[in-house]
């Protein structure tokens, strides 16, 4: 394995199953740029793991998943379009690592699954959570732009109009609702998660490994009939949020423990 340059995210490999820890549990695991980037690395060296046949992506702490991107890291790293760049470059590196690996992926999620935390679940091939989760994306209520490439992976779960409900209104769906949409799977009890994760990767394990990379190559190439040329048109719109008053009034809101006073401007 290669050794990640951050204890705010463990790796470890163990009976065939990659192990990834998001461990930032005094917030929630809030997901902040070095995470990103030994996500990045932890994904690629699980790929190229051949004792690795499953990996399960989980957060430290029982509260949450991942409660989210670290918005304390926005004033310095994502305060405008300019530094979207940067950020995007690390974090859409974490990602594409996650999407692209060539093993099932399996999300188990305790507690918040919120906003990058979702955006993290999506790019697994199944989710397993409590029933005392919760999900949501609050970017409405920050005044950020979301990237078509997630506005698109949560589409082909739930649909148009439930990923419209979910985004305009940036409001918490319960485990049942999330179960009911088909944002997830599987809803366990909370003390029986781990168990029940640790048999469905075991199973995985059983079978005949050639098999499932092609199912997940075929899955892949399915995903990408959503990938359209015409997806150019909502960049200017994302980039827009990002220079705008609303996002500094959003993130200083949040910061400051408010509710924010959106102008449109």
């Amino acid at each position: 394995m290669r050794t990640l340059n951050t204890d705010k995210l463990l790796c470890r490999v163990e009976a065939g199953i990659g192990w990834v820890t998001f461990n930032n549990p005094e917030r929630r695991n809030a997901v902040s740029l070095e995470m990103w980037r030994a996500l990045g690395d932890a994904m690629e060296a699980l790929d190229a793991d051949e004792t690795v046949r499953v990996v399960v992506l989980t957060g430290a702490g029982g509260k949450a998943f991942v409660a989210g991107a670290d918005i304390s890291e926005f004033e310095q790293h994502r305060a405008s379009s300019a530094q979207l760049g940067t950020y995007g470059e690390v974090s859409g590196r974490g990602l594409r690592a996650l999407s692209a690996c060539s093993k099932p992926v399996i999300a188990m999620i305790r507690g918040y699954c919120i906003g990058g935390g979702l955006v993290i679940a999506l790019a697994a091939d199944l989710r397993f959570a409590t029933n005392e989760s919760r999900f949501g994306v609050p970017a409405a209520k920050l005044g950020l732009g979301y990237e078509y490439a997630g506005v698109a992976a949560l589409a082909r779960l739930v649909g148009p109009a439930r990923t419209a409900d979910i985004l305009y209104s940036a409001r918490h769906l319960s485990a049942e609702e999330a179960e009911s949409a088909g944002l997830i799977e599987f809803v366990v009890e909370d003390g029986q998660l781990e168990e029940r994760v640790r048999a469905y990767a075991g199973a995985i394990t059983d079978n005949a490994p050639l098999t499932i990379r092609a199912v997940k190559a075929a899955l892949r190439a399915y995903a990408q009939y959503t990938q359209l040329p015409a997806a150019a048109a909502a960049e200017p719109l994302v980039t827009r949020c990002y220079d705008s008053e609303d996002y500094r009034e959003g993130r200083r809101a949040f910061m400051g423990k408010r509710k924010p006073r959106f102008t449109g401007r």
